[in-house]
């Protein structure tokens, strides 16, 4: 907004948020995260309710937002500033009249939330501005001052959408929420299917994009998938038939096919679920039923994730606006792998409305490359690990390998999902798996004490079933190889040939793939390729930015505090402070306050100190004292269970009650370890999936190299992570001497520290130098 030329300050920035579209899961995440930042920077927020139909009918539908009037809205679900179709904005008179209600109300800013339309037609509205000004006041609607004082519109996007149909960005708001949904379904599906030896047909949403089908695939290890992007083979309904009567004659009991709404053949003729089952029940002569999910894939709260993004997503919005230039592009905000970054939105439009193109034409190779990377490498895992008997995937048999699978530390959410993916590729690729059962300590016991072993070669059927199973299935163990012995595990490797191993594991595997490195001078077996992916709960492994098990964590964590912040709505003047896991990581505090809004987040790194606590104890005491009770949403704290010795959970609830005197109540509350899960989230299988297959062909390019030049190669012993917008290894060399906090178990440079600020900033948590050095009260 121009100056006033009188002296006066600058009127403050107008921003204002609008849903659009389909709903999805973390919509309102992305309203309260752009409605605070906007009143944090010094600017003016407004809510533009029913979507397009808002902005055209104007009114009492464009309103202004205050701070508290987005309290609670993070774990609600759908969106609630509403959304409606507009047929109005489609057409020009019907975009002339937004234009004229966003001048009276003074704003020349808009962030969006919505699918490829929705910001189609953002995108087209910011275009067509100054014609719509000169409009307006050849008409006499606005004045020329007017027009030159909002010459400018700023859009910036942000993609709700539970498809995650949108070009140039991995995630889109609510599509792991809705996979969830999908995943939640066919785990009870799979209780049934497999009581009855009966086959399942599953329908999901997805008209014309098939992420949700392929990750509800892969994520549930279902027998068959038919997705829009890549239609099967002219024989599939052979193909189908030959792989799911193998799955049956190796003893599975049950049968899933998934299949998205917008499924068809290579002549684009529609594959129904009503077709899938008279094939199952037709040729195999299976008891088939049909479940088509619906509209419950679009309801209910966001999961952790779709929290985390919509509130990043909105903060970073609010950024782009006041950062852009009249020459800036329109932007859309977009994740790739683990980070937040700003795309251009008119190419993302155009790529993704020629997927649709690609299709129409049969051209699929297009159509799946233009989903991007991780599409295609999910694909990809999908088709190698479905079924084991893939002649074609088969490696020469001199280059086969004896592969161990490990499980070292607490057991995460993720880690059978990991193993069965790697055992699967293992066989289609002729390699032997070998899983060793309890740890290291079951490795150097191997068949002494147990019947069967503690060593145990694997078979597909032995782990097919374990994609959705929490924990550990071979068992988990924290001692290291030095504790058992360096020279009875060297005889092990050697005992049992193995040509490799695969660590599943947190710090403690970390830890022991760092022994097993520095021990390989004195002990040849050692020499061989190892591969670590961490999973742990704590997310605290140098050379990776996220580990399985985490993400299983925070939906654990949420769902805990969703349901303690109800029990202190209901008194409403109560504050929780709830105590987290993490060890000497306060990464699962930081992101979970992310995903609930905490009203203050006590990490490890930052420590816990008198002057802080009575910072937010005088914070508490004004919030309680302007609650009106318009709102009844609760308050709590995360405290990380290593934040300090002396203010422990306990402590802090009991200093907070003490200064209440009356006007308010707390308590604390301990999850322990509910927070290490039961089933694993989509998000975890899925990038365990990922994950395993790609340590897996990593190892496979040391096949018939000598122990000396494995020696040699820095990257023989390295750790998958994700770095920023990358998958990549790092050599265990350079992470023990570059990366690793030895001393408090944590990687050096912890990338989600820079989020902790935004918990603090969004909840409105007083920082150091609004408040008098000393007694904490706030200015």
């Amino acid at each position: 907004m121009a100056p006033i030329t009188n002296g006066a300050p600058a009127p403050k920035k107008r921003i204002a948020v609008m849903t659009s579209g389909g709903d999805s899961p973390g919509m309102n995440g992305s309203v309260r995260a752009v409605v605070r930042m906007a009143i944090d920077r010094g600017c003016e927020a407004y809510c533009v309710y029913e979507g397009y139909e808002g902005l055209v009918q104007g009114g009492d539908l464009i309103r202004q937002a205050q701070w508290e009037d987005v309290r609670g809205w993070l774990s609600e679900g759908g969106t609630l500033i509403g959304t409606a179709r507009c047929k109005a904005f489609t057409e020009r008179p019907g975009r002339l009249k937004a234009a004229k209600n966003m001048i009276d109300n003074g704003i020349n800013a808009l962030v969006i939330c919505g699918g490829d339309g929705s910001l189609t037609g953002a995108d087209t509205f910011r275009g067509e501005w100054p014609s719509l000004l000169e409009e307006l006041v050849k008409n006499g609607d606005i004045s020329t001052e007017q027009q030159k004082t909002f010459q400018y519109l700023n859009i910036v996007g942000l993609v709700g959408s539970i498809d995650n149909d949108f070009a140039d960005t991995d995630a889109t708001i609510g599509c792991y929420s809705s996979l969830g949904r999908i995943c939640e379904a066919v785990d009870y599906i799979d209780a049934t299917a497999f009581s009855h030896q009966r086959a399942f047909v599953v329908e999901v949403m997805g008209r014309h994009c098939g992420w949700l089908a392929l990750m509800a695939g892969v994520s549930t290890g279902a027998d068959f998938i038919l997705i829009p992007e890549s239609p099967p083979d002219r024989d599939w309904e052979d193909q189908m038939c030959d792989i799911i009567s193998r799955h049956r004659k190796l003893g599975k009991r049950k049968t899933i096919v998934i299949v998205a709404e917008g499924a068809h053949d290579l002549d684009l003729n529609r594959i129904s679920p009503t077709k899938v089952k008279d094939l199952l029940s037709t040729r195999l002569r299976l008891d088939t039923r049909i479940t088509t999910l619906g509209h419950v894939q679009r309801g209910g709260n966001a999961c952790a994730y779709d929290r985390q993004l919509s509130t990043l997503q909105g903060v970073e919005a609010v950024n782009a606006v006041l950062e852009a230039t009249p020459e800036t592009p329109s932007k859309f905000i977009a994740i790739i792998e683990n980070k937040i970054v700003r795309n251009p939105l008119i190419e993302a439009v155009k790529s993704t409305q020629e997927v649709a193109e690609a299709i129409k034409a049969k051209d699929f190779k297009r159509a799946l490359d233009l989903r991007g990377p991780e599409f295609a490498e999910y694909h990809k895992a999908y088709m190698m690990t479905t079924a084991t008997d893939q002649p074609a995937l088969r490696l020469p048999k001199e280059i086969h390998m004896n592969i161990a699978i490990i499980h070292v530390g607490a057991p995460a959410g993720g880690m059978n999902s990991a193993t069965r993916a790697a055992v699967a590729y293992c066989l289609s690729r002729g390699h032997t798996p070998i899983a060793i059962h309890n740890g290291f300590p079951g490795l150097v016991r191997h068949h002494a004490d147990e019947p069967l072993g503690s060593v145990r070669y694997v078979q597909w059927l032995d782990v097919e079933g374990w994609i959705s199973k929490g924990g550990s299935e071979i068992g988990t163990n924290r001692d290291l190889p030095s504790k058992v012995g360096m020279g009875e595990t060297a005889d092990c490797f050697n005992i049992y040939k193995f040509d490799a191993l695969f660590i599943i594991g947190g710090f403690e595997a970390f830890t022991a793939l760092s022994e097993l490195r520095k021990a390989r001078p004195d002990y040849p077996a050692f020499r061989i390729p190892m591969m670590l992916l961490p999973a742990t709960i704590s997310n605290n492994v140098p050379g990776t930015e996220y580990s399985v098990g985490s993400d299983t964590c925070l939906n654990a964590l949420t769902s805990y505090c969703d349901a303690i912040k109800q029990s202190a709505s209901a008194s409403r003047r109560r504050i929780f402070v709830v105590e987290t896991q993490g060890g000497r990581s306060g990464y699962i505090a930081t992101m979970a306050g992310l995903g609930i809004g905490a009203v203050a987040v006590y990490t490890p790194e930052e420590g816990i100190n008198l002057q802080m606590l009575a910072r937010d104890i005088e914070h508490l005491k004004q919030s309680f004292a302007k609650d009106k009770g318009q709102t009844r949403a609760g308050k709590l704290i995360l405290c990380n269970e290593h934040a300090s010795d002396t203010y422990t959970t306990e402590v802090i609830a009991n200093m907070i009650r003490e200064e209440s005197k009356g006007r308010f109540e707390s308590r604390f509350a301990i999850p322990g370890h509910v927070q290490q899960g039961g089933t694993p989230s989509p998000m975890d299988r899925v990038r365990a999936v990922r994950l395993a297959v790609k340590c897996i062909e990593a190892i496979e390019e040391y096949a018939g190299k000598t122990k000396e030049e494995i020696m040699e190669d820095d990257l023989s012993m390295a750790v998958i992570g994700i770095k920023g917008a990358s998958v990549v290894f790092g050599s265990m060399e350079r992470l023990e001497r570059e990366e690793t906090n030895w001393n408090h178990r944590r990687p050096k440079d912890e990338s989600w520290l820079q989020f902790k600020k935004t918990v603090d900033t969004l909840s409105g948590r007083p920082r150091p130098e609004d408040c008098c050095v000393g007694c904490g009260k706030i200015r």
